[in-house]
């Protein structure tokens, strides 16, 4: 009898490990790029660690591209299922006739993520104060550059002439060189500034998505063939990315920080709260993934002002809102 139960319960062992295989094994794989790795995107992060892309069979990884132009490169080679990107990537690529283009299916963020930091500490900071200076803006073209050129025309100073914007640096390096002396001034992404300016390397003077405004700044891209081909899929992982942008609205900053900081390892709880909290303040969130005409206008606006915008394209040709607006209305 005690043979018959211990070969039964091994049985039973082995069936709940090879249950638990395909399980495991019926999980598709996905394969996301984004730009760079920010608490910026806490949803997408929020939606893995609690499970939400399982819930909905699949099992994400995540990559990093260091820039729009790579991250678009990865999903045009198929490298990538779903790329991470400012969506003035997608409208490059529609200007430069590709027919087969990537399409926008949901919306992450409305406004710039940046803070603009300096080398020395300025309690009194006015844009008008970048008169003379040298300022890191990232890659010409991508959004943070383009935002900075707004930005500055704004308060009277043309880029070039006032201001000197680098665009010579590497997207994911322009952190470590301002923190080796070049530039005044420059725009980093959280956590990097914040821990910037708790290390000493910087002081954050002003909040760049606060001063520029609403505008669609990082989008989720498919091509085209898996928005027909696999539409499924799309549906699964905009689900996903909506139940978590639901669950940060209503989570406390310390909620969000335990849950993403598995995502920042050098991190710690208090920061990652402290940079939740100023993302909060200036609702840089979305809190459904659909985009909406007069954001996607403002857009084309930034890029015509900075000279980077070929021909304005209706937002349909580039946006497909059908699945993120019937995930939201269900």
């Amino acid at each position: 009898m005690k043979r018959l139960i211990a070969v039964l319960s091994a049985t039973a062992l082995l069936c709940g490990f090879c249950i638990g295989c395909k399980q495991e094994s019926a999980l598709r794989k996905v394969e996301i790029n984004e730009v760079t790795r920010s608490v910026f995107y806490a949803p997408q992060y929020i939606a893995v660690a609690l499970g939400y892309f399982e819930e909905e069979g699949l099992q994400v990884d995540i990559s990093t591209g260091g820039g729009s132009d790579k991250t678009m490169t990865a999903l045009l080679s198929g490298e990538a299922d779903i790329g991470l990107m400012g969506p003035e990537t997608g409208v490059y690529v529609v200007n430069e006739g590709k027919e087969d283009h990537p399409v926008i299916v949901g919306q992450l963020t409305k406004r710039d993520g940046s803070f603009l930091l300096s080398h020395n500490p300025e309690p009194d900071f006015k844009w008008e104060n970048l008169k003379g200076t040298t300022v890191i803006g990232g890659r010409r073209g991508g959004m943070p550059f383009m935002t900075l050129e707004y930005l500055l025309k704004k308060h009277g100073l043309t880029p070039g002439v006032d201001v000197e914007l680098m665009d010579s640096v590497q997207f994911n390096l322009i952190g470590g060189a301002f923190e080796a002396g070049a530039g005044d001034y420059v725009a980093l992404f959280e956590p990097t500034a914040t821990m910037f300016e708790l290390e000493g390397k910087g002081h954050i003077v002003a909040n760049v998505g606060e001063a520029s405004g609403e505008v669609p700044y990082t989008t989720f891209m498919v091509n085209k063939k898996v928005l027909t081909e696999d539409r499924e899929l799309v549906e699964k992982f905009i689900r996903a990315i909506y139940h978590a942008q639901q669950w940060l609205a209503a989570a406390s900053d310390e909620d969000v920080a335990k849950t993403i900081q598995p995502f920042f390892p050098d991190s710690a709880v208090d920061i990652l709260a402290a940079v939740s909290a100023n993302y909060r303040a200036t609702d840089s969130w979305k809190q459904d993934p659909i985009m909406r005409q007069e954001s996607f206008e403002r857009l084309l606006d930034i890029m015509d002002e900075a000279g980077e915008l070929k021909a304005r394209i209706p937002m349909d040709q580039l946006v497909d809102n059908s699945i993120a607006q019937s995930i939201v209305d269900r």
